[in-house]
């Protein structure tokens, strides 16, 4: 059961809910113009990133679920700038989100959700992209940088 619910939106899910918890708990600076405005910029920017890269998955006809072995690499687009956009795309959303309803005691969260996103999901994605695809995602990851 455990397993069917380790994947990355439940992650975040997770992180919004005690984000907006905290925000509720002390909403220090909630509803204050440029911080709700900064807030939406990054949630837009974290929709676009995470567009961006999914239509990469379809255009190459790979996997986009995590545990899955690859069926390419991909290294265009988005994926020229972050090896990882759509685990990026996740943590701009969370701090966006944190902007939005002032919920500073949630930054925690932020750097929380980077290292469960790399050590569950991207160490062993890397690692399966490693076994298909050897020399090829060497140099990719020499050249391409894990968040950005």
């Amino acid at each position: 059961m455990l397993r069917m619910l380790d994947y990355p939106p439940v992650w975040l899910v997770g992180a919004l809910i005690l984000a907006w918890c905290a925000g509720w708990a002390w909403p220090v600076m909630a509803g204050v113009a440029g911080f709700t405005a900064a807030g939406w910029a990054l949630v837009l920017l974290a929709v676009a990133l995470m567009a961006a890269a999914a239509a990469r998955f379809l255009r190459h006809r790979t996997t986009i679920i995590p545990h899955r072995a690859p069926d390419a690499l991909i290294t265009g687009g988005v994926y020229r700038l972050s090896r990882n956009p759509i685990y990026l795309a996740d943590v701009v959303l969370l701090a966006g989100v944190i902007l939005i309803l002032g919920a500073h005691l949630a930054w925690p969260l932020v750097p929380l959700l980077a290292w469960v996103l790399q050590r569950r999901f991207i160490e062993p994605e890397e690692a399966r992209l490693r076994a298909a695809f050897g020399a090829q995602a060497e140099a990719y990851f020499a050249r391409t940088r894990r968040w950005i």
